[in-house]
């Protein structure tokens, strides 16, 4: 089995480039989607989280406010929280993994390059989009201020940098340009 490592910054289209993949016959794995089931009712999680931060624990749950708030207090508390967090999405995925008969799988991880996951893959595929269609898709969301979204990106290795360290790069302009692009990669990579 192959396996794609996707990625992208914030608002540069992976998760639609993710579905595009499906759409191919792709199996898809995606980071975020781990975490919210680990952190959800009976999430993996929630014991741990109960344990050391009982108070980002709420009605059976990790909650991500709750949670924020907690690493807002105290500097320290994110590498407690990386370190229960961490292995539980390395297991999650590697359970995907496991569980594909697939030839090619995807694996739709936002910080790919900043976690030094990169090595992990047969490929990384990388998405991209210029600077003010990213803002702009971000701010249509409504989920979050400009301020915010700029301490998200200062979080982020540049586009630029994670397009160069990439096998493939997408530009998502376009949703057919993006899906030419996705079926190209796939055919490309089939024939290897």
């Amino acid at each position: 089995m192959i396996i794609i490592g996707l990625t992208g910054s914030i608002g540069m289209g992976k998760s639609t480039t993710a579905d595009m993949f499906r759409d191919e016959g792709i199996p898809v794995w995606d980071a975020d989607a781990a975490v919210h089931r680990l952190y959800g009712k009976d999430g993996a999680a929630v014991p741990l989280f109960a344990a050391q931060f009982p108070e980002a624990v709420i009605d059976g749950t990790v909650s991500r406010d709750a949670l924020k708030q907690v690493i807002q207090s105290n500097p320290d508390a994110l590498k407690a929280v990386e370190q229960i967090v961490h292995p539980l999405v390395a297991d999650d995925r590697a359970a995907f993994i496991a569980k594909t008969d697939a030839d090619i799988c995807v694996l739709d991880i936002p910080l790919l390059f900043e976690n030094g996951g990169q090595s992990e893959m047969d490929a990384v595929v990388c998405v991209t989009v210029d600077a003010q269609t990213q803002q702009a898709r971000v701010m249509e969301r409504g989920t979050m201020t400009y301020e915010q979204f700029q301490t998200i990106l200062a979080k982020q290795m540049d586009n630029a940098k994670k397009c160069a360290l990439s096998d493939y790069v997408i530009e998502t302009d376009t949703i057919e340009h993006a899906r030419q692009q996705v079926h190209a990669v796939v055919s490309n990579i089939r024939k290897i």
